[in-house]
């Protein structure tokens, strides 16, 4: 109840600034400049969701996974969307990429697609492939790729308007002019980090929603526990020998975020070793660093799934 009242909030509170601002900027410049800006703003968002399937594609190596490469996972992913009562299935890719992830993407052009990379299919195990099929199934299921294309449109109408309105002038509606344009970029930013809350929101969501697809709440919360702790392993580990991730973009999309992989190792280490999670404590460092993250913390992730071991909502 509190993750929900949480993501109605955060909506909420998107939604009303940018109602808000925008009806105070309407009394000033009239109606015509700032509904042609958020027409372009719509329908830029509306053509880079249309075509971003084919840009994730082209940028990690994105293609069809063969049946015969992986059958356990393909039949993984017949038994989660028959338990989630999914009348399509989404097609099942492989990307190209040796870090361990996994992502859900899609278009109505290109319908619903679910990747998993080369390094996950060798980190993890079947069961723990399963519990990652499911959080990627969830957004899915949540519409989440229709939902943050939404509400990312609303920050890059602020930065348009803001940036247009500086220079007009250094007479008294140019300075009014320019007091609302930095006003505009205050509230792009405060955007931004609303719209970063939504999305470690909804990876919560994703999380719950692949937990409650396993014959037990506390099979699957183990299951995905043990499939992120490897995820963070195996990336950390690699960064560390020097390889270079190819992390191009998107990254809002995977399960993990690859760039925050060797804090959060660290993180971990330390909430395995204690093997008690209340034990560990965030630190201010960690709370402001989650502010600018597409991700929650490692540690208060997987605190969540273990209250959803127990049986706690």
């Amino acid at each position: 109840m509190g993750l929900r009242l949480s993501m109605l909030f955060t909506l909420a509170f998107i939604i009303g600034v940018t109602t808000l601002f925008l009806a105070a900027v309407l009394s000033y410049i009239g109606i015509t400049a700032p509904l042609v800006l958020f027409t372009a703003v719509l329908a830029f968002n509306l053509a880079q969701w249309l075509v971003s399937p084919y840009i994730v594609q082209a940028l990690y190596g994105v293609h069809e996974l063969r049946y015969e490469d992986a059958p356990a996972v393909y039949e993984a992913l017949e038994r989660l969307v028959r338990r989630a009562g999914i009348e399509k299935k989404p097609k099942l890719m492989v990307a190209e990429v040796d870090y361990p992830n996994a992502f859900a993407y899609g278009s109505p052009l290109a319908g619903k697609r679910i990747a998993v990379t080369r390094g996950l299919l060798r980190v993890l195990n079947t069961e723990e492939v399963e519990a990652v099929l499911g959080h990627e199934l969830g957004h899915i299921a949540h519409r989440d790729v229709e939902l943050m294309t939404f509400a990312s449109a609303l920050p890059a109408l602020f930065y348009i308007l803001g940036e247009s309105l500086f220079g007009l002038g250094d007479d008294r509606e140019g300075n009014t002019a320019l007091l609302i344009g930095i006003a505009s970029m205050v509230i792009y930013y405060i955007m931004t980090l609303a719209v970063l809350q939504l999305s470690r929101l909804r990876e919560y969501y994703a999380d719950r929603f692949s937990v409650e697809l396993a014959p037990m709440r506390s099979i699957g919360a183990k299951r995905l526990m043990s499939a992120l702790a490897k995820i963070v392993g195996a990336t950390a580990e690699m960064k560390v020998s020097g390889n270079r991730l190819r992390v191009m973009g998107f990254k809002e999309l995977f399960i993990a975020d690859p760039d925050t992989a060797l804090r959060d190792y660290r993180e971990l280490e330390g909430y395995l070793a204690a093997e008690k999670i209340a034990k560990r404590r965030l630190t201010l460092a960690d709370r402001l660093m989650e502010l600018f993250s597409t991700h929650p913390n490692i540690v208060k992730r997987l605190r969540a799934l273990e209250a959803l071991a127990r049986g706690e909502d």
